[in-house]
């Protein structure tokens, strides 16, 4: 994500959301628990970010490290690929209006490619791994049950490759990876890459509108 390869790390596989499954298995948290958090790793930040800030029931993202240790959990030393850290979303959501499992659907389906072994378009090394980072075992279970329904299904082309990995804690990324996409739309690879994928975001925001409230697992 140097130079020019800043946020390539969003290119991801083509798949149909209307033929996309829901989760077998979900999380089940009362619709009155308050807020929720659920931290991913996909890749370039500044795209899941961008996603999921379009996701109904989700009231916050924060780009940010998770991995790795409190001594390297900034950009220069993550970008170079010598730290535990993955880029990763801290995403806030009411459970009242979305789930757990819902959000795992938008990870895999549009977010990020789940089958490129820590790599993400033209950007390598662990930093840009596919990672779920759990904080309890109802979460791991929950995600370990919707990759193995979504590989026994052949929804992708490969195996996934996502980590499921204990969130020890989250970091913060620096002020100027906040908001990037949305502060910066006219970028010659935001235009290019970024938007593309979240109107398809937007478009499936508004399913969700219409819909019933994802808080029910899938029959």
């Amino acid at each position: 994500m140097i130079g020019s390869t800043i946020g390539l790390a969003c290119a991801r596989a083509s798949v149909d959301w209307k033929n996309f499954p829901n989760p077998q298995e979900d999380l089940v948290v009362s619709a009155d628990a308050g807020a929720q958090k659920i931290v991913l790793a996909g890749g370039c930040f500044w795209c899941t970010e961008g996603v999921f800030e379009n996701i109904p029931g989700v009231t916050d993202v924060v780009s940010g490290y998770a991995g790795g240790s409190d001594d390297d959990a900034d950009y220069q030393a993550v970008s170079a690929g010598t730290t535990k850290h993955a880029e990763v979303i801290e995403i806030t959501y009411d459970p009242a209006q979305t789930s757990y499992g819902q959000l795992l659907k938008i990870f895999f389906s549009i977010a990020h490619d789940p089958t490129t072994l820590n790599a993400q378009g033209p950007d390598h090394g662990t930093q840009y791994r596919s990672a779920i980072f759990f904080k309890n075992d109802d979460e791991k279970r929950v995600a370990e049950a919707y990759i193995k329904q979504l590989n026994e299904a052949k929804i992708f082309a490969d195996p996934i490759v996502t980590t499921l990995e204990p969130l020890a804690k989250f970091f913060s990324a620096e002020g100027y990876h906040q908001d990037y996409v949305r502060l910066n739309p006219n970028q010659p690879y935001v235009r290019a890459n970024a938007l593309p994928k979240i109107d398809k975001a937007k478009k499936v925001a508004k399913e969700l509108a219409t819909s019933q409230p994802a808080t029910q697992p899938a029959d």
